[in-house]
C-alpha cells in the first residue's frame, strides 16, 4: 500500500472516530440538558447546585451500573446525600430515589456529596463536589462576571474528574433502614405518640420516643400562648 493511500485512510479512520466522539459527547449534552430541564421545573429554578447534583447523580449511577433507576433497576440501590441544598433535590430526580420510598437518605453533614449503594453487596461510591471548580469556572469563563453564571456554564462541560472527587465505599445498612421494610409501631410511653421503625430509647425500662427522651434536642417547643 503506498505511503498516500496510508495517509488517507488514517484521516477517513480519524475523522469517523472524531465524528463518534462528537456524537457521544452530543448525545451526553442531550441528555445533560433534559434532566437540567426536569430538574428545574422540579425545583422551581435553574442554578450551579442543580447543574452539579445532576452531574454528581449521573456519575454515581454509572459508577453503579444502573441503567434503568426508574425502572428494573429501582429497587437496586439507595442514595444518601449530606446536604439539604438545591443538589439534593436534582440528585433525587434523577436517581428516582425518594425519602418516601425510604431509598433517599439524609445525613446533615453540611457537605456537598452524596453516596450511592448498591444494595445486594453494600458497596458503593461517594462522590464529593470540589471546590477548586469553583476557580475552574473563573479562569474558563473570565468574561463573564457573575460567578455564579461562571460556575453554571463551567459545571455543564467540566469533567467528573474536575468536579468531584470519588471514594469506594461500603455502606452497613441497618435492616430497619431497608426499603420496603414494615416494622413494628410502638407507643411512646411519655406522650402517647407511635413510632416506627425502632426510633426508640430505653429509659428506666420505659420506651420513649426519642423526643420525650432528649427533649433538648426538639426543633419545636410548645406554644404557651
Amino acid at each position: 500500500m503506498s505511503r498516500r493511500r496510508r495517509l488517507s485512510r488514517r484521516r477517513r479512520s480519524s475523522k469517523l472516530a472524531s465524528q463518534r466522539v462528537s456524537k457521544s459527547a452530543q448525545n451526553f449534552m442531550e441528555s445533560l440538558d433534559e434532566l437540567l430541564l426536569k430538574a428545574e421545573a422540579a425545583h422551581g429554578h435553574l442554578c450551579a447546585g442543580q447543574i452539579l447534583g445532576v452531574r454528581m447523580a449521573l456519575l454515581g449511577l454509572d459508577r453503579l451500573g444502573i441503567a434503568d433507576p426508574y425502572g428494573s433497576d429501582r429497587k437496586r440501590f439507595v442514595t444518601y446525600v449530606e446536604i439539604d441544598r438545591c443538589a439534593t433535590d436534582a440528585i433525587g430526580l434523577v436517581t428516582g430515589c425518594r425519602m418516601g420510598r425510604r431509598a433517599l437518605k439524609f445525613r446533615d453533614w453540611g457537605k456537598m456529596a452524596a453516596t450511592f449503594v448498591d444494595l445486594a453487596s453494600g458497596l458503593g461510591v461517594r462522590i464529593v463536589a470540589l471546590d477548586d471548580s469553583r476557580e475552574l469556572a473563573r479562569v474558563r469563563y473570565p468574561q463573564i462576571e457573575s460567578a455564579k453564571q461562571q460556575q453554571m456554564m463551567a459545571y455543564r462541560e467540566l469533567s467528573d474528574a474536575e468536579l468531584f472527587r470519588e471514594q469506594r465505599v461500603r455502606v452497613t445498612i441497618d435492616p430497619m433502614d431497608m426499603p420496603g421494610t414494615k416494622g413494628e409501631r410502638v407507643a411512646c410511653t411519655r406522650c402517647g405518640e407511635s413510632v416506627n421503625f425502632g426510633r426508640l430509647a430505653v429509659l428506666e425500662g420505659k420506651r420513649l420516643c426519642l423526643s420525650c427522651a432528649r427533649p433538648e434536642t426538639r426543633y419545636w417547643e410548645l406554644d404557651s400562648g
